[in-house]
């Protein structure tokens, strides 16, 4: 079953990143990604695969420890667990960040290669958007500083 699920997890990611990568002007994007209820279905694959074994999973997040996080995921079942993981973060951080880029004006030809990064290297995709955005003002900053001034 865990291969099954692990197969499963991407696949049910892979239509939302397709959304935002090749279709981030298409208002059903825009409707689709706002929701957090994106991640849903790859949250309940990592359910299923964790609460079965929740008294295993316990102890070794509480207080982990190199081999007891590597026999963790040392198992079919572990390493399902663990892309699951992976892949539920990703996509809210690629969600995010998406979002955010919309706001700020982000060129879509930006951001394809950015969500790239997010989907296979998540945290160093975090990393780049992180540094894209500095070169796109915040609008509603912005705004907030307008209102500010004009009392």
């Amino acid at each position: 079953m865990s291969a099954t699920l692990f197969s499963l997890t991407f696949a049910v990611a892979a239509p939302f990143w397709a959304l935002m990568i090749l279709l981030p002007n298409w208002t059903i994007t825009h409707r689709i990604i706002r929701s957090p209820l994106i991640v849903v279905p790859v949250v309940a694959i990592y359910a299923i695969l964790v609460v079965p074994a929740f008294a295993e999973v316990l102890p070794a997040v509480i207080d982990p420890t190199l081999d007891g996080v590597r026999e963790l995921l040392g198992t079919a079942d572990g390493a399902a667990a663990a892309w699951a993981h992976f892949i539920a973060f990703d996509l809210f951080v690629g969600r995010w960040a998406w979002l955010d880029s919309r706001e700020r004006a982000v060129p879509p030809l930006v951001m394809a290669p950015v969500l790239l990064l997010t989907i296979l290297l998540g945290p160093i995709g975090l990393a780049a958007y992180l540094v894209v955005r500095t070169r796109w003002a915040d609008p509603t900053a912005a705004a907030g500083l307008d209102e500010h001034r004009l009392g």
